[in-house]
């Protein structure tokens, strides 16, 4: 363990300020100018792998998603993988909401504290939008085909705390798209930092996720057969071909951000929790969050996410959650949240916890 004045401070400072740096090297949003008017392009929907940006955690999506730096369960792996070191023995994790348009997203993880070593832990992402009709333009109504829309992310994850202010985090991800009989695949990380200032356990974190190589789509669906040149006779009739597709960027993520204990006794606890976000695919945004909670009992929540978001419909989040003292070394949680999404409705989230 470091125990010098140097790995309190210029270690977290050198990691903070590499993390602040890269978080603005990726190309900002560009400006268009059209008729004297400058419209902002944000690239919205050109990354692959949208799946990865929609959060885990009921605890973490009432709070707006602003849990960077208050990550301290195994949602820690999607959020800031440095949150990981808060955790003591063993927890397992189930998420579960069924998301807009009827899609099942579900979440599991495990972890387990190794002592001096660190924390090690894995985890798994699984998005179904169930059976679909596919349909064409010969036949609108359907062909009497079903096909699905299936993604997954495998995660593992090591954070250790380099002292008793300082933690470090990083995943290493493999990630699957696909649909129908076509299917993309990636290898990806990320890697976080968590800092408790000795200003009131003002907690700094930062994260950077879903760093990796592009995916491209690929299968018997956009494989067909067709003659080049169908106006000459005695040449090869029948050509194996494919469709020219593109690759697309991983959703690349930086996060900044910070949490504050307003209040901390025995019995309340009120922590504010604010985070920057930098995306590759959109305009920059902010999440805010607040969080009560009584004798560690229960905790009411509320937050908004994305706020200056351009275009977004996302906004208010709340939720509520629970723990469960089964005996000394086991406790175990129940968490929902609520988040609105404007024209499109809402969403409804569950967490179970334990930790052994």
């Amino acid at each position: 363990m470091l125990n010098s004045n140097q790995s309190m401070w210029t270690l977290p400072r050198i990691t903070a300020i590499l993390l602040c740096i890269a978080m603005w090297s990726p190309v900002q949003a560009q400006s268009l100018s059209e008729g004297g008017a400058t419209k902002t392009i944000t690239k919205v929907g050109t990354t692959a792998a949208q799946f990865m940006k929609l959060g885990v955690g009921a605890r973490a999506i009432s709070l707006g998603g602003t849990f960077v730096a208050e990550a301290n369960d195994l949602s820690a792996l999607y959020w800031n993988p440095a949150g990981l070191s808060n955790i003591t023995g063993g927890a397992v994790q189930f998420s579960h909401t069924q998301y807009l348009a009827d899609i099942s997203y579900n979440y599991a993880a495990f972890g387990v504290n190794v002592g001096q070593m660190g924390t090690i832990a894995a985890s798994l992402l699984y998005l179904d939008s169930g059976d679909m009709e596919v349909r064409t333009t010969a036949n609108p109504e359907g062909t009497g085909e079903l096909f699905k829309k299936q993604d997954l992310a495998l995660q593992l994850s090591y954070a250790r705390a380099l002292t008793d202010r300082f933690s470090i985090g990083t995943t290493f991800k493999f990630i699957r798209e696909q649909i129908w009989h076509s299917s993309a695949t990636a290898m990806a990380f990320d890697v976080g930092v968590l800092f408790t200032t000795p200003y009131k356990d003002l907690r700094l974190g930062a994260s950077m996720s879903n760093f990796g190589p592009k995916m491209q789509m690929s299968g018997r669906d956009i494989i067909f057969s067709t003659d080049p040149t169908p106006n000459q006779s005695g040449n090869v009739e029948i050509v194996n071909s494919e469709f020219l597709v593109d690759s697309h960027p991983l959703p690349l993520m930086f996060r900044v951000g910070l949490a504050w204990d307003a209040v901390s006794s025995s019995n309340h606890r009120i922590v504010v929790m604010t985070d920057a976000a930098h995306p590759n695919d959109n305009s920059e945004y902010l999440n805010m969050g607040v969080e009560y909670q009584f004798r560690d009992l229960f905790s009411l929540r509320s937050g908004f996410r994305n706020a200056f978001e351009t275009d977004g419909e996302q906004g208010l989040t709340m939720g509520a959650g629970i723990n469960l003292r089964i005996d000394k070394s086991t406790k175990a949680s129940f968490d929902y949240a609520y988040a609105d999404f404007g024209r499109l409705e809402q969403t409804h989230w569950y967490t179970f916890n334990l930790q052994f």
